[in-house]
């Protein structure tokens, strides 16, 4: 059994940030309810390229949204609000992730529902939410990035501001902080029975990404800028160093491991150095320092660096996409998963990071568009449903 079994979410979500985070609610047993706009063919996800499985559905919308029920209804006309009152009357919780002004002229808010489900829990995921002048722009993850700082911090210190390599990080962590708030507000509704409204948005999230660097600034003023070889801010070296035959990402964050890094390049004498003898003066003289383990570890390969420090400091080489999810490691852990999909009988994905008692979450491709309307909403709106575009 799992932890989130019969708990139920409603889920007005396309894309990425409210998909994802309802998607880990998914794997972890939650019964997600996929609404799906019928006027338009459901999530337009569905058609994103290039990888399509059928004519609608793709890899990536399936990686939003695996383990969920897809039910199409038309939210504009009083059929399709009916359907959602009767969705959320035996739900938990209603999730969108909609522009900031529509969540209220849609009723998919707790004072419009709280007629219908006095204990349920209306999640808003937006770009810039619901309370301010912003809310009824457009956003999108990367623009967070942008005005967040995060692009300012990203890159090397004489190249351009840089979004972050993996794609949708904002939309991910925003799903995720939206589900920690969805499951903390159904506990709340649980014990008294009444419901609430929990907000997020994109920018709020990519701005709390900051961490220190931001306490830094409102405290200090200090403006913190971007590192060369992705170095900590005030700790070396911790950065990427040079093998001959490739790069590979060093982290000595204490004393011990500086020990065991000069000790392994053969340079203990570094130990007594007068400009490397404490942490702030090895980050003081960071460049010099960088200059001599270099020279060191372009000694030798890569795999000559793991095999004498793995284990021995925090320490790992720096992959490509292709070499990071063909590593053995992850066979090993069970990190990815095969799941077979009717277009795709060996699709291959990520399993969930969660693990209970030990075991992986069993995961299922998210059903056909519409596939779940008749159970949930009844045949005839079904039936009117399948000859939708």
């Amino acid at each position: 059994m799992k932890p989130l079994q019969g708990v139920r979410i409603v889920s007005v979500e396309q894309f990425g940030a409210a998909p994802y985070g309802t998607m880990l609610l998914a794997d972890l047993g939650a019964e997600v309810i996929k609404i799906e706009n019928a006027a338009i063919g459901g999530d337009p996800s569905r058609k994103t390229g290039p990888y399509t499985l059928g004519p609608n559905d793709s890899e990536y919308f399936q990686a939003f949204n695996i383990n969920k029920k897809s039910v199409a209804v038309d939210l504009r006309n009083e059929e399709g609000k009916a359907a959602l009152r009767k969705l959320v009357s035996g739900a938990d919780a209603l999730v969108n992730n909609l522009r900031g002004d529509l969540p209220a002229k849609m009723g998919l808010d707790y004072e419009t529902l709280a007629s219908v489900n006095p204990a349920l829990v209306c999640v808003h995921v937006s770009a810039y939410g619901r309370d301010n002048e912003r809310a009824s722009w457009p956003g999108y993850d990367y623009l967070m990035q942008a005005e967040s700082g995060l692009m300012h911090l990203t890159g090397e210190p004489d190249g351009p501001p840089s979004r972050l390599g993996a794609p949708s990080i904002i939309d991910h962590t925003t799903g995720l902080t939206a589900a920690v708030g969805l499951l903390s507000a159904i506990i709340q509704a649980r014990a008294t029975g009444r419901g609430c409204d929990v907000d997020t948005c994109l920018l709020d999230v990519a701005l709390h990404q900051l961490g220190y660097v931001a306490t830094w600034y409102l405290n200090e003023g200090h403006v913190s800028t971007r590192q060369p070889r992705s170095a900590h801010y005030s700790v070396a070296p911790v950065q990427t160093f040079p093998a001959s035959d490739g790069w590979l990402f060093i982290m000595c964050m204490t004393d011990k491991f500086w020990g065991e890094l000069i000790g392994a390049i053969g340079r203990s004498e570094l130990a007594s150095d007068p400009r490397f003898l404490t942490p702030a003066l090895r980050q003081a003289n960071r460049d010099v320092l960088t200059e001599i383990i270099d020279s060191e570890m372009r000694r030798q390969s890569t795999a000559y660096w793991l095999d004498r420090l793995n284990g021995v400091l925090p320490i790992a080489p720096v992959l490509d996409l292709a070499q990071a999810l063909d590593s053995p490691f992850l066979q090993t852990t069970g990190m990815i998963n095969v799941i077979p999909h009717p277009a795709k009988a060996d699709m291959r994905v990520l399993a969930n990071p969660i693990k209970i008692n030990g075991e992986r979450l069993s995961q299922a491709p998210c059903a056909p568009f519409g596939a779940d309307t008749a159970a949930y909403v009844g045949e005839l709106r079904a039936t009117e449903r399948a000859g939708s575009p």
